[in-house]
């Protein structure tokens, strides 16, 4: 737009450093940039959430919080339930106090629906007081339950000014708040910031790698946000308020009468997207595991208690749609976090336990719902892909067929070996005495693995797999014709992450399991043709959908630069696609999927989920680790050309390697300081006060790297930590 031409814009950086709990230092600097001397009005606000309005007597504080101007530097802020606090304002640096100004934290109804005098002191009062010049907007009274403190700053060209603020209980409250202390404590905190993220990641990182860490760490950590959304009370209307129209009782979400949320959760983005989704919670908590265990496995309990999870077993997906369906990753994180919150020997074995009884609910109601033919092939819903396929697969078909979806059974078989693995690390017990209850559950979940991996490869005699193109595909059934949908996308990838390794001593030491586990390899051989199944290698057993064969027929597409291999990860959609769109007529209408590296270009189901081409983090993480359980297993027996085509032959672990590489490559500078993240912006690379900043948006260009979508989406692509530590580990 030229907003930032000639470099006429402030920066604003907010500070914040505990010297306790109820002790809350700040420091507020702004840069003027320009070239030209410049004002800046400033207006630290502090207010108290409207609890009273509403007629919530149980929300609500015995008294109405207030406050209140004690001397022009300092307010006094009174609750019942938290006491009594204070909030002191240093001089800027003319030594000019700000002005306080007072209005109520009140919504202005007469300018919104017409109703009221207009003369009340609302919560938009700041903006009539500066903008406007309205001085009857605030309340000369010094007091209510919204307070600013504002500075008029006049910033040099070039120059910054800071203003130094302390929020404080009042048995806390310093005699001298801005005195030698605060630079202190500031300094004492930056250090215990240091030891932090010392402790955390102690692969040796470059400079660049470290900055880029500690970035995505820190979007990680301020994406946690308060939600407070009860359904039942949505949905009644507000005690003090006119009742909401009858239509709402059949709206959004009205099924989930239960759901009663009031917690800490950790949102994909808290300015774009600032409300949970379920699937991404579960990405995020894998790089929030290596910062916060504890918080990371709170957060999945979290969506398993009864104030979350539907009666019948599902998981609620996001705010917009509870009932939509989101891939089933929840048992995949828990059993992550798992492993990765402790050494062997001392895990949370409680956790764990808790987890794998709930998700066993979960597990029952995709089973029950989402298998239409009962023949283990999965299918409906958007399975996180939004617009990667042909149809709108929320809806049905055009044609009144049914859609058999690749990526739908690969999701399940990935759940269910997952549950297996669980199930196995449970029914060793303590140590001193195994559990039989989890051997049966294992033995479950393993031959359901198989029934899974069995349908995708041979129902109907080839199952979802594609002979001819070597490639997994969705399927239309319609009119007693089997059609494929020959889109190669990661729909026909994710087959790939449903692969788990069994050491052959575990499962030996679980005389249930291994009994009945003998007994089905023995009885249905008739399976290992087209599945890794019970595949014997350096003592451990390999479960996995394809074959050997058909796991290198397909790593030929994915790792070949034409189609799926970006510089930058695996696209979502082939570039084959791009000069061979794929066509398909149904119900008089054509439908098409183009490779579209960026935005997409049509308004298509999906909305602008673009999943027709860019790089996403969390499938293209699934996909390296898969990678990894798979060279667990062949090690250097099995090798293959990466990139297709180059002569040049990686294990499966290289592989791995080389795709994390990719993906840790969108956000490091190159030679000349150009990160693929930042486009062709010449200002993130040349610009001091632009160079360091990194943006972890929702998705990236197939072919640049540049980032899309929401532009700070850090949850799920704070992934890329991992990404850094396996190359840095490995240098």
């Amino acid at each position: 737009t030229g907003i930032f031409n000639e470099n006429r814009y402030f920066d604003v950086f907010a500070e914040y450093a505990k010297n306790s709990p109820n002790d809350i230092l700040i420091k507020v600097t702004v840069a003027n940039r320009g070239p030209d001397a410049a004002i800046l009005h400033l207006l630290p606000n502090i207010w108290f959430r409207n609890d009273w309005s509403w007629g919530h007597e149980e929300e609500g504080s015995r008294f109405r919080p207030s406050i209140v101007l004690e001397k022009q530097s300092r307010l006094a802020l009174n609750q019942d339930s938290l006491g009594r606090f204070f909030l002191e304002a240093g001089p800027d640096s003319t030594g000019e106090l700000p002005t306080a100004l007072f209005t109520e934290n009140e919504t202005n109804s007469h300018r919104l629906w017409g109703y009221g005098d207009g003369n009340a002191f609302v919560k938009d009062a700041f903006n009539e007081y500066l903008v406007h010049g309205k001085t009857t907007a605030v309340n000369p009274a010094n007091t209510g339950t919204k307070a600013a403190l504002h500075y008029a700053l006049r910033v040099p060209a070039g120059g910054i000014q800071t203003i130094s603020l302390r929020l404080s209980a009042e048995t806390e409250a310093p005699t001298d708040p801005f005195g030698p202390s605060f630079e202190q404590t500031f300094d004492a905190r930056l250090n215990d910031m240091h030891a932090f993220y010392d402790s955390a990641f102690i692969a040796k990182f470059s400079d660049s790698e470290r900055d880029v860490i500690r970035q995505a760490a820190a979007g990680l950590l301020w994406s946690k946000q308060f939600y407070y959304y009860v359904v039942e009370e949505w949905l009644r209307g507000d005690p003090a308020c006119p009742r909401p129209p009858a239509s709402r009782l059949g709206g959004r979400n009205h099924e989930w009468v239960h759901l009663y949320s009031r917690d800490i959760i950790s949102m994909p983005d808290k300015w774009e997207y600032p409300w949970f989704a379920s699937w991404d919670l579960a990405f995020h908590v894998i790089p929030i595991s290596r910062l916060d265990p504890e918080y990371a496995k709170e957060q999945l309990i979290l969506f398993l208690r009864e104030w979350y999870m539907q009666s019948n077993g599902q998981i609620p997906a996001y705010e917009f749609a509870f009932g939509d369906v989101n891939p089933p990753v929840h048992a995949w994180a828990a059993w992550r976090v798992y492993k990765m919150s402790a050494k062997a020997g001392m895990r949370d074995r409680e956790f764990l336990e808790r987890a794998f009884q709930k998700l066993i609910i979960n597990f029952s109601w995709w089973v029950n719902r989402k298998d239409p033919n009962g023949e283990n092939l999965f299918s409906g819903g958007f399975l996180g892909l939004d617009n990667i396929g042909v149809f709108d697969r929320s809806k049905p078909l055009p044609n009144g067929g049914t859609l058999l979806q690749a990526d739908g059974t690969a999701w399940m078989a990935f759940y269910c070996g997952t549950m297996l693995s669980i199930a196995l690390e449970l029914a060793r017990g303590d140590g001193t005495q195994t559990d039989a209850a989890y051997e049966d559950m294992a033995s479950k979940f393993f031959m359901h693995f198989v029934h899974i991996a069995d349908a995708m490869n041979h129902l109907g005699g080839t199952g979802l797999w594609n002979e001819e193109d070597g490639f997994y595909y969705d399927q239309v059934h319609a009119d007693g014709r089997v059609i494929p949908l020959q889109t190669r996308s990661l729909v026909g990838l994710l087959p790939l992450i449903a692969v788990e390794v069994l050491e052959e001593e575990t499962i030996k030491r679980l005389p249930g399991f291994y009994h009945r586990f003998q007994w089905f390899m023995k009885h249905r051989a008739d399976l290992a043709g087209d599945i890794s199944y019970g595949e014997v290698g350096d003592n451990r057993r390999l479960l996995a959908i394809p074959s050997r064969d058909r796991l290198e027929r397909v790593l030929r597409y994915m790792l070949d630069e034409n189609e799926f291999l970006s510089p930058h990860g695996l696209r979502s959609v082939s570039k084959f696609h791009g000069k061979h769109p794929y066509v398909f007529s149904a119900g008089g209408a054509e439908q098409r999927v183009d490779y579209e590296p960026a935005e997409s270009t049509t308004y298509l189901f999906g909305g602008n989920s673009n999943w027709r081409g860019p790089v996403w983090f969390p499938i293209n993480f699934l996909i390296v680790e898969a990678l990894e359980r798979y060279a667990h297993f062949y090690g250097d027996t099995l090798k293959v050309e990466c990139p297709t085509g180059s002569g040049q032959i990686m294990n499966l672990r290289e592989v791995s390697l080389e795709l994390s590489a990719r993906l840790a490559g969108i956000f490091l500078p190159d030679e000349n300081g150009r990160r693929p993240c930042h486009g062709d912006d010449a200002r993130f690379s040349t610009d001091p006060h632009w160079r360091n900043l990194v943006n972890f948006h929702e998705y990236f260009h197939g072919e640049t790297g540049r980032g899309l979508g929401a532009s700070h989406q850090t949850g799920w692509t704070a992934l890329a930590i991992g990404c850094l530590a396996d190359v840095a580990r490995n240098r």
